[in-house]
């Protein structure tokens, strides 16, 4: 039995991981899905006082809580943040580290560092203008979702606390490197703002060169959009549990 920990990204929740959660239990291992704090069922906290640290805190006081160690860490879009802060302060109750179309930092990047001018004035100018200095979420549709799936998302998506999109992270490369990794890239249709991303793996200078060394690194493609744990969730699973092995 493995255990799995499952983190969603900006405007999701744990119920993205729904498919996944079943498919992992269904297979004899523990799995568990975090709901950061915020958004999903946890929307009634929303507040202008939650940080990048808050939903780092969401994350690894629910590994202390279930006592998780060898565990695999699967952290979708914007959670790469958070997963990269987790191996960072907790490597040894890693086993793996999956980012998900995730966003994979340079220490002292944000989230938003490595996104479009226009879309970072855009997204700041609408937290601003919210009550609770939130992020409208997108359009299903940008993820690839179509029909019910589409429909599903829309109904579920939830605004992200701002103060997130800013914030930057400090992190030793080395410490996160020693851990196993695997970068899902999701390409069919590929997310805009995860683009920047992609080319980071295949460079050999990415990390001050351990992005390649340490623990090892793969890539694995999916020809789905940017949520496959909605769109292809069997095949995430797959990679899920190579992550296990």
């Amino acid at each position: 039995m493995a255990n799995f920990v499952l983190v969603h990204g900006a405007w999701h929740g744990g119920w993205c991981w729904h498919r996944v959660l079943q498919a992992l239990a269904a297979a004899g291992h523990r799995a568990h899905a975090v709901t950061l704090t915020g958004v999903g069922e946890r929307a009634h906290l929303m507040s202008p006082a939650i940080t990048l640290e808050t939903h780092i805190a969401d994350v690894s006081n629910a590994i202390e809580a279930e006592e998780l160690d060898n565990l695999v860490l699967a952290v979708h879009s914007y959670a790469g943040m958070i997963g990269t802060a987790i191996a960072d302060r907790m490597p040894g109750r890693l086993r793996h580290l999956a980012y998900v179309d995730a966003v994979v930092p340079r220490p002292g990047e944000s989230w938003s560092s490595t996104q479009p001018v226009a879309t970072r004035e855009a997204r700041l100018a609408a937290a601003q203008a919210s009550p609770d200095y939130s992020l409208p979420p997108p359009d299903p549709s940008v993820y690839g979702l179509a029909g019910a799936d589409h429909e599903w998302a829309k109904r579920r998506q939830t605004p992200h606390p701002g103060h997130t999109y800013a914030a930057a992270l400090d992190f030793d490369v080395k410490r996160v490197a020693a851990v196993a990794r695997t970068f899902v890239s999701c390409i069919q249709p590929a997310l805009a703002t995860i683009d920047a991303i992609r080319p980071r793996m295949a460079d050999p200078q990415f990390w001050d060169g351990a992005w390649q060394g340490g623990g090892g690194a793969r890539v694995v493609e999916l020809k789905t959009g940017h949520d496959p744990m909605i769109s292809m969730p069997q095949d995430l699973t797959r990679i899920l549990l190579e992550c296990a092995a």
